[in-house]
């Protein structure tokens, strides 16, 4: 059973940070690109960056050089570091992968 479990979002002021975690079982997540989504109220959801199974990124480009992708294939994790916080970062977060998603995590971006 492939499960896809989000952590480590929260409330943040503007230029804060937050790392989200995402921890993959019951595929095997080597072979696997690993996708981090979002979606604010009243939008589609939409990519904010990709990690190939190579390690290779792509970012969307409202968070180009705020938004790091990683990987880590020993303990089957995807990483998002998200620096330079916006209000507009403000969304629920999804991890994705194959055709599978997560239950999301909620960012709030907030002074």
């Amino acid at each position: 059973q492939v499960q896809l479990v989000e952590s480590g979002g929260g409330l943040v002021q503007p230029g804060g940070s937050l790392r989200l975690s995402c921890a993959a079982s019951g595929f095997s997540f080597t072979l696997y690109a690993m996708d981090w989504y979002r979606q604010a109220p009243g939008k589609q959801r939409e990519l904010v960056a990709s990690i190939s199974r190579f390690g290779m990124t792509n970012y969307a480009d409202s968070v180009k050089g705020r938004f790091t992708v990683s990987r880590d294939n020993a303990k089957n994790a995807v990483y998002l570091q998200m620096n330079s916080l916006k209000p507009e970062d403000t969304a629920v977060y999804y991890c994705h992968a194959g055709p599978s998603w997560g239950q999301g995590t909620q960012v709030t971006v907030s002074s």
